[in-house]
């Protein structure tokens, strides 16, 4: 469903956009990226390094995974990366285009894990409201179809205000460019940095001349 076309060119590309624009503000956060349809998997663990999570966010396509909607996987596996940092801020932005349909943990558990490890969830429902046209492979070639748009945005909700986040729900990319930017304004971090200065004494030459 990543492939319809209500968001240009598609959702998935249009994702992977506003990703690289987001990753691309947050200079001194680590980031990790974890992917899910049938199933979930890091595609990158937390990283300060932002080639590196650029070349794994331009990684991401059609068909890595098995086809489904395991969004209690995804946000467990998520969490779980997040665990163990000793950041004063642990946040998830939870992206889905449709309603969980697979995977092997609850999206109420995975929501509950998250409570318990003070992991903040911000959750994005993508999709335009209706039908959207999805290209589909068959044996005559592609043909394109019309696919209801169905988002859970009860559980959503749910997942986004229990833990402290908020949820947004995208229609197009100008709406989804928007959430990310709220998001990172929401999220401003403080940040110190510490400058050293070494002095060094050149007065003695002019001492010894006097």
């Amino acid at each position: 469903s990543m492939t319809a076309q209500d968001f240009q060119p598609n959702r998935l590309e249009a994702a992977k956009n506003v990703a690289t624009d987001f990753v691309n503000k947050r200079l001194t956060d680590r980031i990790g990226i974890v992917i899910f349809s049938g199933e979930s998997v890091t595609q990158c663990p937390l990283t300060t390094d932002h080639n590196v999570l650029l070349q794994a966010i331009q990684a991401i396509h059609n068909g890595l995974l098995e086809d489904g909607t395991a969004i209690g996987s995804g946000l467990s596996t998520s969490v779980d990366r997040l665990r163990t940092s000793k950041s004063k801020s642990k946040v998830v932005l939870l992206l889905t285009d449709g309603e969980n349909n697979g995977g092997l943990i609850d999206p109420k558990t995975a929501k509950e894990i998250a409570k318990a490890f003070a992991v903040k969830v911000y959750t994005i429902g993508m999709g335009s409201e209706g039908y959207a046209v999805r290209p589909e492979s068959t044996p005559a070639g592609v043909i394109m179809q019309n696919e209801k748009v169905s988002i859970d945005e009860k559980l959503l909700t749910e997942i986004a205000t229990e833990t402290g986040g908020k949820y947004f729900r995208a229609k197009d990319n100008e709406g989804l460019a928007f959430i990310y930017r709220s998001i990172d304004a929401l999220e401003k971090s403080k940040v110190d940095l510490v400058k050293t200065v070494h002095y060094e004494d050149r007065f003695m030459p002019f001492v010894l001349t006097a």
